[in-house]
């Protein structure tokens, strides 16, 4: 699993992404998803970035790793938007808020075969599309869970995972698929990330994004160690053996069952 993998990082920041491919994130995602996310999370604790078409064109000049652009939901500027990342070099483009198979179309439409692209189902009407989803050509899937909890109006981020919604959608995937987020395995609060790893590896997930918890977690400490230390955990994870499974998975839902109560719904737990 460690070799497959894929640890996937939000930055910008040069020397980090350096370091960072060094000690085995496999890539890089440039985030360009802000329009209309200010009035959907609002009251939310998410994190919206601002990164540009300079920075898409900046990353790719830094690594050989693979480089990700998400772009923002469907709409009029998704033409002009997939025009510039592709020419400014993603290896992919990250299409959210999925509600249609129209939508996906039309990206697959406009890269024609350029790069890859990938979808995130993050709203009520992609889980019901899934199976018709998974017919398409994608790259990969992400289970977005800050957006779905607001969509679905659930207690908490997480819920998702603890009903078996995330569980169902992934069973019609063969591409590559990941959920959550994910930090250094002990830390991640209210929801030790030990648990996040551990629903990864039974999930069968294959990538994961290392955001704002991990850029958080990773201060003070050497990159080239932890991130090794991490993919290290996700491998002993996936050779636990059927009780040691068990016993994580009914742990992780008393957690996200005692998950705090309040305005809370879109505090990143990895």
């Amino acid at each position: 699993m460690t070799g497959d993998f894929q640890l996937l990082l939000f930055s910008t920041n040069a020397a980090l992404i350096g370091a960072a491919v060094a000690a085995g994130v496999k890539g890089i995602i440039v985030d360009w998803e802000r329009a209309g996310k200010h009035a959907r999370q609002a009251g939310a604790d998410t994190q919206i970035n601002s990164d540009t078409l300079d920075d898409l064109r900046r990353v790719r000049a830094s690594t050989t790793a693979l480089v990700i652009c998400r772009i923002n939901g469907f709409s009029d500027a998704t033409p002009r938007e997939v025009e510039d990342a592709t020419a400014a070099g993603a290896d992919e483009i990250l299409l959210p808020m999925v509600r249609s198979v129209r939508e996906v179309e039309g990206v697959l439409d406009l890269v024609r075969g350029r790069c890859g692209v990938g979808i995130m189902i993050e709203t009520v009407a992609a889980t019901r599309i899934a199976s018709d989803l998974a017919r398409l050509p994608l790259s990969r899937v992400y289970v977005g869970l800050n957006d779905l909890a607001i969509d679905r109006r659930a207690p908490n981020i997480f819920t998702a995972v603890a009903d078996g919604t995330v569980e169902r959608v992934r069973s019609h995937f063969t591409c590559r698929f990941g959920f959550g987020g994910l930090t250094l395995p002990d830390c991640g609060a209210p929801i030790p990330c030990r648990l996040l790893i551990a629903e990864t590896a039974r999930l069968g997930c294959s990538f994961g994004f290392l955001r704002r918890s991990f850029l958080r977690d990773i201060q003070g400490r050497d990159v080239a160690v932890e991130v090794p230390r991490l993919l290290i955990a996700l491998e002993q994870a996936r050779t636990r053996d059927s009780d040691q499974v068990r016993r994580d998975r009914l742990a992780l839902e008393r957690a996200i069952a005692t998950w705090p109560a309040g305005p809370s719904i879109g505090r990143e737990a990895a």
